[in-house]
């Protein structure tokens, strides 16, 4: 879909959207609609339940006085509670009508007296809403129905500071570029993407200025990172480490200026849960298990699209775990890159051993300002918090509470769990330095204790995104499948905290 800007001026012919705040008051754009129809768009609206509540929206066909094909009324709720968010719920909601059902639209965007944001900005907002939601993966459908195709191919976007409006669309418009990238990996098929052709999308990241190397097993073998080859050893899939460094940022070269921020995706390709398998009834859903990694690499897709001013590293471990003749087995000990020894217990608690190593090269290499991970890491998060909010663990409390504040700024919460010594007790193993899982209790929480001991003292966060990565249900900027969620919040992080510094 493409998205344009244009000065106010309503359309003669073809589909209009105008808005409406909390007790149906009418924009100034719908004001004007309102006198070439008569009074006919109060009228309808009187006779309907239509409120202008900001989850609510009022359809009219060949509305009665003028030469337009339809008429679309968005509520936006009370003026002083408009919010970005909101407003890009708004802009799901106005694809959600249209997208299937007309071919282009303009949209009317007018300034609100009390509301805290401008005219350009709620017309950026709204049109950010309209693309994420205008996200399909629908490369292998070949017998589609017609009526089940999208149609919306050009949403203009009327207001009256149209220069600033466009400035504004054109960062968020990469971000969503970023997104797009991460739901398309996470939804292609595990006979599809496995390690190697992971690794080549993220080569892709070179054509908009992202350095791009991959590390095959005989470079990840001299690193000595037996925890991340350890488990790929059962697949005939070959692993690959993938660092990306996208280099924008001011004092570029030496000294703590040039310290990069560091992103850090767990990357299993297909997760069986090895010789420790799963159970059949929805193993499917593994061919996700690598949406940490594809977070990661839409990240830095959105950072370099955008031109971030940041040295930003993402770092992705990519494997596939499989039952072989090879594969890991339960007892085995494995050596990290850090030289810390492992009792794997279970070969499906597998992705903490991807990242450990993957933590360790980054840190020692980089020496960054910070590390994040994200991973589809523990089914005991979804158990705790659903599929509405991310785990979030740190050891620091600086950013810790900028995660938060970004989260909910972007609407992708997470929830800050402890961890601590006690905790981290139940790792411990009689025969190496430590064990891969510490029971059925406080699963996630020890997981993240797991990773901890392999970050050092720089600032780090570990984000358990296992019940957010993948929808089975509408969400108002994103179909079923692929949340990407977590692009927008880290691109949020950086943006408010680190771009410039």
């Amino acid at each position: 879909m493409k998205i344009a800007f244009s000065q106010p001026a309503l359309p003669e012919t073809g589909v209009l959207v105008v808005t409406a705040l909390a007790g149906a008051k009418l924009s100034q754009a719908a004001e004007q609609l309102d006198k070439r129809m008569k009074g006919g768009l109060s009228r309808a609206i009187k006779a309907s339940r239509f409120t202008g509540g900001k989850a609510q929206s009022l359809s009219l066909l060949v509305p009665g006085g003028t030469r337009l094909d339809r008429v679309l009324v968005l509520g936006l709720g009370k003026a002083n509670e408009i919010d970005s968010p909101g407003l890009q719920a708004a802009g799901g909601r106005l694809y959600s009508a249209l997208g299937r059902k007309v071919k282009a639209a303009t949209v009317a965007v007018d300034a609100v007296e009390k509301c805290k944001l401008s005219a350009a900005r709620m017309a950026a907002d709204l049109a950010f809403g309209a693309r994420l939601k205008s996200y399909r993966f629908d490369k292998y459908r070949t017998k589609e129905k017609t009526e089940e195709k999208a149609t919306l191919g050009r949403l203009v976007v009327a207001c009256s500071a149209t220069t600033r409006a466009r400035a504004l669309y054109r960062g968020l418009d990469k971000v969503a570029d970023g997104v797009f990238f991460t739901r398309d990996l996470v939804s292609e098929p595990p006979n599809v993407l496995y390690p190697e052709t992971l690794a080549r999308h993220a080569r892709s990241l070179t054509k908009v200025g992202v350095k791009v190397e991959v590390l095959g097993m005989a470079q990840m073998k001299k690193l000595g990172m037996g925890a991340l080859l350890g488990v790929g050893q059962g697949s005939i899939r070959e692993p690959r480490l993938v660092v990306m460094r996208w280099d924008g940022g001011a004092g570029r070269g030496r000294g703590r200026a040039a310290a990069p921020v560091a992103f850090i995706g767990k990357g299993v390709t297909f997760d069986t849960g090895g010789i420790s398998i799963k159970p059949a009834a929805n193993m499917h859903d593994m061919k996700w298990d690598m949406g940490g990694s594809a977070v990661v690499i839409g990240l830095m897709k959105a950072l370099a699209g955008r031109k971030a001013n940041v040295n930003a590293v993402g770092v992705v471990g990519l494997v596939e775990n499989m039952p072989g003749g090879n594969a890991q087995r339960p007892g085995d000990i494995v050596t990290s890159m850090s030289g810390q020894t492992i009792e794997v217990l279970n070969t499906d608690a597998e992705g903490r051993l991807v990242l450990a190593d993957a933590l360790w090269y980054c840190k020692e290499r980089f020496k960054p300002k910070f590390m994040i991970d994200l991973a589809t890491l523990t089914g005991a998060i979804i158990i705790a918090l659903g599929h509405e909010t991310a785990g979030m663990f740190s050891n620091n409390d600086v950013l810790a509470g900028r995660l938060a504040a970004a989260g909910q700024a972007v609407r992708e919460p997470v929830w800050r769990l402890p961890l601590g010594e006690d905790y981290d007790k139940a790792l411990k193993s009689i025969i190496a330095d430590m064990r891969n899982i510490g029971g059925r209790a406080a699963g996630s929480i020890t997981a993240a204790q797991f990773l901890q001991r392999f970050v050092g003292k720089v600032p780090w966060a570990h984000l358990d995104i296992a019940g957010v990565t993948w929808s089975d249900k509408e969400a108002p900027t994103a179909p079923r499948g692929g949340t990407g969620f977590g692009v927008r919040l880290l691109d949020r992080l950086v943006a408010d905290h680190y771009e410039g510094r």
